[in-house]
């Protein structure tokens, strides 16, 4: 039984673990590459450029894992969301261009929009000072346990 798109499938069937996430993206772009790498030309270039970005983000997220430290674990996920706002490039190009069907393409680019935004989130957050992260959550705890209590 083949496994569809990640990105066509609905969001609570998307992995919540980000590296398991990241893997079957990788393994989506693969398989994309791999159709869109056949024909010669502009088409096989970008689908070289698209399969380095698009597998970077999972490996890349697997070294922020890996961190020692907070800094380093800002600095390796800026490393995935410059790779997922490239992946989101590329696929773009793919769309405006007529390289792929859209139906083919839009799944992926979805996915690759919703990395871009999750990232995006992860990397601000892991810049904070922690004194501020910290405080930041007891505020919306706060705010939560107020907003309940009415």
């Amino acid at each position: 039984m083949a496994r569809t798109l990640i990105a066509s499938r609905a969001m609570s069937d998307k992995p919540r673990d980000l590296r398991d996430r990241t893997f079957l993206f990788a393994c989506d772009i693969v398989k994309f590459c791999r159709e869109l790498g056949k024909e010669p030309g502009a088409s096989r270039q970008i689908s070289w450029q698209l399969l380095d970005s698009g597998t970077s983000i999972g490996a890349n997220t697997e070294e922020a894992k890996g961190a020692y430290s907070r800094r380093e674990f800002a600095a390796k996920n800026s490393i995935v969301l410059r790779e997922c706002r490239e992946t989101l490039f590329w696929l773009r190009v793919i769309l405006a261009t007529g390289l792929a069907p859209a139906g083919r393409v839009e799944p992926l680019r979805k996915e690759a929009d919703e990395l871009v935004a999750i990232f995006t989130a992860t990397v601000r957050r892991a810049r904070l000072p922690q004194t501020v992260a910290t405080a930041l959550v007891v505020l919306v705890f706060i705010a939560v346990l107020l907003s309940s209590s009415f």
